[in-house]
């Protein structure tokens, strides 16, 4: 019903100028006065109809009773509506006499057909039409037929017209337009009702696909809070085995411990990384904003990262952070932002490599920079550095691990910043990490 409504909306001008057209001419060529009639006819018969489709817009769709007085106030409007239409046809075919009607039955086959096009959303409304609309087309050159016709050079008064004139022709044509606007409307209907059922089967699988997907979600987020507390007794217990504090531990062992408190470390940053995913996919990463020195911040965070695989020696050379430059920002998320793009310079860097971060203004932005001198990132690979569990490198023999979440959770959070996030590289060479960031006012 809605459905219907628009688009009766939707072709409220089209069916003006029709309207206005079909009156221009007949007030030309055949009588004035009958075109303002029935034009102002069809008028109030719009103006009706715009009034209901109003309400049922308007309509919750809800009760089952308010709906069938809806269908019934569409049915009687478009009755209406046919009516003006047939009215001005007829009125327009006994002005011109016992002949052939062909403005009045153009004008008569362009509402039904309109009529076809158009209101199959409603089966009953459809009907009502083509009824009005069948009748007043049978009914003109029936009529002609049946009145007295004079035989041409003869002068013999004969009832009904003789077959061998033009207005059996007339007739005969008619039923075959007739034959046409219903299988027209057959057409559409079908069109309709296999575009109904397509969109219910689109909106079934869209439904089971967030169905499916706010399961996987909960499983992700039970897991992972399941995870987190036998975890934390894992890692507790390997602290205590490192400290010393149960005994001094054998080399053998103290290898064994090494390895597994390495995996512990990558398996919780494994977790919460699955945890800001999930927030983000739902829109509940809440950030934090407040006035922060993010010169003070970066050197907080290069202080804090510099345990980054200590074996490959790679030196960290600041520059822009000797004067306080504030931006509006949540503290704790930049600093986990400055952690996943530090960790990737050092993990891609050279052996004792340098690593430089920089700070500087650009207009109403300032913009963070962090290079490396390592193996460089291919070209076309922006998908996968900012991608979901994917990396530039992922074949099985890559020599650093990683979850492929960091620099997607990176770019999240930036943009929560109002900022963003890109790079510039050449394999062989290194590469660029840059964020820009709106400065505070």
């Amino acid at each position: 019903m809605k459905d219907f409504v628009r688009g009766g909306l939707a072709l409220v001008w089209q069916r003006q100028v029709m309207f206005l057209g079909a009156g221009l001419l007949t007030g030309y060529f055949i009588n004035i006065q009958v075109a303002v009639a029935c034009y102002i006819f069809a008028l109030a018969s719009e103006i009706f109809d715009i009034q209901i489709s109003k309400r049922v817009l308007k309509w919750d769709g809800q009760c089952n009773r308010k709906a069938k007085q809806f269908l019934n106030l569409l049915i009687v409007s478009s009755t209406f509506s046919s009516i003006s239409v047939s009215v001005f046809v007829l009125l327009v075919a006994h002005l011109e006499g016992n002949t052939l009607h062909f403005t009045p039955l153009f004008f008569l086959f362009a509402a039904a057909l309109f009529a076809a096009m158009n209101n199959h959303q409603l089966i009953k409304v459809l009907i009502v039409r083509l009824v009005i609309y069948g009748a007043t087309f049978i009914y003109i050159p029936a009529n002609d037929l049946w009145r007295i016709y004079t035989i041409p050079d003869r002068n013999e008064l004969t009832i009904p017209a003789p077959m061998e004139t033009n207005l059996w022709l007339q007739f005969l044509t008619v039923l075959f337009v007739l034959y046409f606007i219903v299988d027209c409307s057959l057409i559409f209907l079908r069109l309709y009702q296999k575009g109904q059922d397509q969109r219910a089967a689109l909106e079934l699988e869209r439904d089971r696909a967030k169905q499916a997907y706010e399961l996987q979600s909960q499983f992700v987020s039970v897991v992972s809070h399941e995870l987190r507390t036998p975890l934390t007794s894992i890692k507790g217990g390997l602290s205590l085995i490192d400290s010393g504090v149960l005994g001094e531990i054998p080399a053998k062992i103290k290898s064994v411990t090494d390895i597994a408190s390495k995996n512990s470390i990558r398996l919780g940053a494994l977790i919460n990384d699955l945890l800001d995913v999930q927030k983000f996919e739902f829109g509940k990463m809440e950030l934090e904003l407040d006035r922060i020195d993010l010169a003070h911040l970066i050197n907080e965070s290069i202080e804090a990262n510099e345990t980054f695989d200590k074996s490959m020696n790679v030196a960290f050379k600041v520059s822009g952070t000797k004067i306080p430059v504030h931006v509006k920002g949540d503290y704790n998320r930049l600093m986990q932002v400055m952690a996943n793009i530090l960790s990737n310079a050092v993990k891609f860097s050279k052996q004792d490599g340098v690593i430089d971060v920089s700070l500087k203004n650009l207009d109403a932005n300032v913009r963070v920079s962090v290079r490396d001198y390592g193996i460089g990132i291919p070209e076309n690979s922006e998908d996968k550095v900012f991608g979901q569990f994917s990396q530039v490198d992922s074949s099985n023999e890559r020599k650093v691990g990683g979850t492929g979440l960091g620099m997607y959770i990176t770019k999240k959070i930036i943009s929560g910043h109002g900022g963003s996030i890109d790079y510039t590289s050449k394999v062989d060479e290194g590469t660029t990490f840059f964020i820009d960031i709106p400065l505070s006012e």
